[in-house]
């Protein structure tokens, strides 16, 4: 295990590491439970919760749930106890077109990334009685696994045989999903975005505007940000199967300074639409990933 910088106390293997595991649960599980213990303080999940009781003090309990309040008035030890009043409504929505099947030499494709954390958020999500669900696309629908309380098992399931299909299309099957997310709901896209900015937030918009909460992963390979080849060799387009016949020094920093106005250009374009968007970096472990989906969800809750 190792220490990552961006969250202190939070431990994790890299990702070349956990894809050989073979388990999705066992990784999901070890990854999650590692990664809230290790945090410093327990994030607000979203949960609609509401305070129900105190009871004593046993030694096992979380300190972070004792009333402290409550001890300066009686120098004795309570904890607050909730319960759920109702149960969210989460999906994974996972572009696996060919593009995502990418791995620089040494690196998880792209496709074997998302299904990481997936899985993790999956796994995080169920812990908070919430229903889990999965949609999986390249150009069209390829899998739905509708939310239910009782559909972790089987999102796991799915995650673990996805392959990557063909060419992507995000407006066609983002389209034809927000027909069917009419309940009230947290939606993460899991894709690597190849379009260009206003088609993909055109594409995204449906559901938005049919009043989801949306959480936006962008996920690229290091070679995709940095472009740190070396030798002239022709690039194939995984999604065309065009070559191109490409001589790196004399592109690299005309290619980094687009992917750089890609990035900026879908964040202004997302956050006018008040869509949470963060670039995930293949490279790295899952835990500034995971970060961002529970802080942003900690706030959507105390919005709602």
């Amino acid at each position: 295990m190792q220490t990552t910088g961006g969250i202190p106390g939070a431990r994790f293997v890299d990702p070349v590491v956990l894809s050989r595991i073979g388990n999705l649960e066992l990784v999901a599980r070890n990854v999650v439970d590692g990664f809230i213990n290790g945090m410093h303080r327990s994030p607000y999940f979203g949960a609609s919760v509401d305070f129900a009781e105190h009871r004593g003090y046993v030694p096992g309990d979380d300190i972070r749930r004792v009333d402290w309040r409550l001890y300066a008035r009686t120098d004795r030890y309570y904890i607050k106890e909730y319960e759920a009043d109702t149960n969210s409504n989460f999906s994974v929505l996972l572009d696996v077109s060919a593009s995502m099947g990418f791995a620089s030499p040494g690196r998880v494709t792209k496709l074997e990334y998302a299904k990481l954390l997936a899985g993790c958020l999956t796994y995080l999500v169920h812990k908070q009685r919430d229903r889990v669900g999965l949609v999986a696309f390249d150009s069209d629908v390829v899998e739905n696994v509708p939310p239910s309380a009782k559909h972790m098992d089987i999102v796991l399931h799915v995650l673990d045989r996805l392959k990557t299909g063909g060419a992507g299309n995000l407006r066609g099957p983002l389209h034809k999903m927000a027909e069917h997310f009419g309940r009230r709901g947290l939606l993460v896209l899991i894709s690597d975005l190849y379009d260009e900015p206003d088609a993909v937030v055109e594409a995204v918009a449906p559901l938005r505007f049919r009043g989801n909460d949306l959480i936006v992963f962008h996920l690229l390979d290091p070679a995709e940000i940095d472009f740190g080849f070396g030798d002239p060799s022709s690039f194939e387009d995984l999604e065309s199967g065009m070559q191109i016949p490409v001589v790196p020094d004399a592109l690299a920093d005309e290619y980094r300074a687009l992917v750089r106005a890609h990035i900026d250009a879908l964040t202004e374009r997302f956050s006018s639409s008040r869509i949470d968007y963060t670039v995930v970096n293949t490279g790295q472990p899952l835990d500034h990933a995971l970060f961002t989906y529970l802080t942003t969800r900690e706030r959507l809750a105390r919005v709602r």
